[in-house]
């Protein structure tokens, strides 16, 4: 089936380069642009996407402003912020106000189509930086917590009683930041069976996306924090 996406972004030559790598995915149709929050709403109801791309900096309505009023207008659209922003603060925000997915606008092209699939499939994705960002603040959180008792990883107990050997490698190099891509090419499999294995450990630890699953393993022990 086809990806309906639309993208609205203020900068020409950013959505334009956007364009042309989505055209390049046989299953995405980039069937609407803009240049500001405010036209959201238009595209989508004249359009009918399954993804929007949204620009978070826009001169008039901003994308954390226009996400919310898409949202709450058209529930079944999937919102990917794009962002220059990698602050904690930043990406929460976003996904509280409705968005799915957020990327930093120094991705690549593998990472802005990986997104878009996983968006597009009912998942969430954010930027692999930015994971280990969130994953950088909860050990900051952690170590102001027990500072008293000098705190210490706890030693890594692997979740077979929960993953597969497999699924455990899988979340290991999910708390590294890997993509779907790098991990695949770590363990010489294809990115559709990293795809699975990731939906596999998400649903068994009843995490709603890779960052409370990562968030979840640290806390438990289950992988390295390297």
């Amino acid at each position: 089936m086809t990806t309906k996406i639309v993208i609205i972004d203020d900068h020409q030559l950013f959505r334009e380069g956007i364009k042309r790598i989505l055209d390049f995915e046989k299953s995405f149709e980039v069937v609407a642009e803009g240049d500001d929050g405010r036209e959201a709403i238009a595209l989508v109801e004249e359009s009918n996407p399954d993804v929007v791309l949204m620009d978070i900096n826009m001169p008039e309505v901003n994308g954390i402003e226009a996400t919310a009023n898409l949202v709450k207008s058209f529930p079944n659209v999937k919102v990917i912020i794009l962002s220059i922003h990698d602050d904690e603060s930043y990406v929460t925000h976003a996904l509280k106000t409705g968005a799915t997915g957020y990327l930093l606008k120094e991705m690549d092209s593998d990472e802005l189509i990986e997104a878009v699939k996983v968006v597009a499939d009912g998942g969430s994705y954010i930027h692999r930086k930015v994971t280990h960002k969130l994953v950088e603040e909860y050990r900051r959180l952690a170590n102001q917590q027990n500072q008293g008792s000098g705190y210490q990883q706890p030693e890594v107990q692997r979740p077979l009683h929960l993953l597969t050997r497999r699924e455990c490698e899988v979340l290991q190099l999910l708390a590294d930041g890997k993509s779907n891509r790098n991990i695949g090419e770590t363990l010489f499999i294809s990115e559709k069976t990293v795809k699975n294995h990731v939906s596999s450990i998400l649903q068994k630890m009843s995490a709603n996306d890779r960052t409370q699953a990562v968030v979840t393993a640290i806390k438990n022990g289950w992988v390295e924090v390297r």
